[in-house]
């Protein structure tokens, strides 16, 4: 496998040019700049003061076990490594609805294009992205893993990469403390130097910042796919001080269009269902871009708030009200949001919510609902159920608060597997930057964030269709010469993103 050999070595995916580099973003990103410096802790992202556990498991901390596998490594920290059985049945079902990773993995495997790369990764571990794991460790990389999320690991998924090899370390209703430590285990390692990052959401690679800068000097690359982790690659690019190269997955088309439509239309249903499953639905939302087709065909009445006036005029074309918080707070039943900023919902709304509203968040991080504020000795904090929380006002008044504000349809719930698989193939986009990243000649990358060349694109896409049984038109070469295209793509320009 040779450094000009990622396009080459998939005979779909042949580039224009073959020097072509991934079209580097411009640095300036204006008001996209994300509110939290990357300086920042990102503990305001993990401030929980409760864990949500289950009430059959065992309450003894992870971090207080001595588990091995059934080949003797001690190499991980999962809630219980007997449950990899069923963890295993859960990742061989993912498999069979992600057709794109598992052709991935059988084209690829034997020539090995990450052989040699040791990747560090800090991503949701559910069986999903335990195939993308897998695949990567059939590409022949060496991976050490943690999670992204507090509650969104699988147990049973977490303990089967475990009893499989993978040094993971993760369990749902991690505290603070322990999200941390997991990642530390990950990189603090005697004798085990990463030199690729897998991140989502970035707290991997601020850790690796703060913690241990030098490691960057042995670091080839970072893949990022959350708008979260995007916006602090950007902040670092725009302060000089982003070190490696960096490949910027969330703005490709397969991820705007199919995790965050597809994806969230699917899932926010199912969170809210599991998280409230006896409130009406024909109830008045306020919510962010991704959720409202699913919430409208609820017969809900659909809000929408907004700042990018073309994704205003989307959603009024598409029948919504677009609004300002400020106007609908005293007569909404659920807000969701779902906008990776922070402070979207403050305490001032949260006090003038009516009695019962619901509020919930679809976005990385907890920081968009002013959880924090709701900890003083006024308010009373109820635990109805696990990943439900009754916040009681002196006057009576209640809110129902969603997974203390964290990401609600990987804590309440689960993701669509097709669907995720596009992302996750996005994700196999992931293993294709890395691939690129980790073998690209010195140079060819500077110290910046590249966004995923369209071609790469088309290809995530053009492994799925089979699925459905779909069969692509072919240009003829007079077609083709017409249009000014290559026959095999890609097909839209490399700034297309509709």
């Amino acid at each position: 496998f040779t450094p000009d050999s990622t396009a080459n070595f998939f005979s779909q995916i042949q580039f224009a040019d073959q020097k072509q580099e991934f079209n580097k973003r411009p640095t300036k990103i204006g008001r996209r700049s994300l509110s939290r410096s990357i300086s920042q802790s990102s503990t305001d992202s993990y401030s929980s003061a409760a864990s949500y556990t289950d009430s059959s498991d065992d309450e003894t901390s992870p971090r207080d076990k001595q588990q091995k596998n059934s080949k003797g490594s001690s190499d991980f920290c999962v809630k219980n490594i007997k449950q990899a059985e069923f963890g295993r049945r859960e990742i061989e079902i993912a498999e069979q609805e992600m057709p794109a990773l598992m052709a991935l993995r059988k084209r690829a495997q034997g020539e090995k294009p990450l052989a040699g790369a040791k990747i560090v990764g800090c991503t949701h571990i559910t069986a999903q992205t335990a195939v993308l794991m897998e695949t990567l460790g059939a590409l022949g990389a060496q991976c050490r893993w943690a999670a992204c999320n507090i509650y969104s690991t699988l147990n049973e998924v977490a303990a089967a990469l475990a009893e499989s090899g993978f040094p993971v370390f993760a369990w749902k209703g991690e505290s603070e403390d322990d999200f941390w430590w997991c990642i530390d285990r990950c990189v603090n390692v005697e004798g085990w130097q990463p030199n690729m990052i897998l991140d989502d959401g970035g707290d991997l690679t601020h850790w690796i910042y703060k913690k241990y800068p030098n490691m960057f000097k042995k670091i080839k690359g970072i893949v990022e796919e959350s708008v979260t982790g995007v916006h602090r690659l950007y902040q670092l690019s725009k302060a000089g001080k982003l070190c490696v190269p960096a490949m910027n997955v969330n703005d490709s088309v397969t991820k705007q269009k199919f995790d965050n439509l597809y994806c969230c239309r699917e899932s926010i249903l199912d969170g809210y269902v599991h998280g409230r499953p006896n409130r009406a639905a024909s109830r008045a939302r306020v919510v962010g871009k991704g959720c409202c087709a699913a919430l409208k065909a609820m017969g809900s009445i659909v809000y929408v708030t907004e700042i990018d006036p073309i994704c205003a005029l989307q959603a009024c074309m598409d029948g919504f009200r677009l609004v300002k918080l400020n106007e609908v707070i005293r007569q909404v039943d659920i807000v969701i949001t779902c906008t990776g900023n922070k402070n979207v919902v403050t305490r001032e709304h949260l006090d003038r919510m009516k009695n019962s509203c619901i509020v919930c968040n679809m976005g990385h991080s907890n920081t968009e609902i002013d959880v924090a504020s709701l900890r003083t000795p006024e308010l009373t904090w109820e635990r109805v159920r696990s990943q439900v929380d009754h916040v009681i006002w002196p006057d009576g008044k209640r809110i129902v608060l969603l997974a203390e504000g964290r990401l609600l349809n990987l804590s309440c719930s689960t993701v669509p597997t097709f669907v995720l698989s596009i992302t996750a193939t996005t994700q196999a986009s992931r293993a294709l930057a890395l691939i690129e990243l980790y073998n690209a000649p010195e140079g060819r990358y500077k110290q910046d964030v590249y966004l995923l060349p369209k071609k790469m694109d088309e290809y995530v896409a053009s492994l799925h269709l089979p699925t459905f049984d779909a069969h692509l038109t072919e240009l003829t070469d007079e077609q083709a010469k017409y249009l000014g295209l290559n026959k095999n793509g890609p097909f839209k320009p490399n700034y297309y993103r509709c």
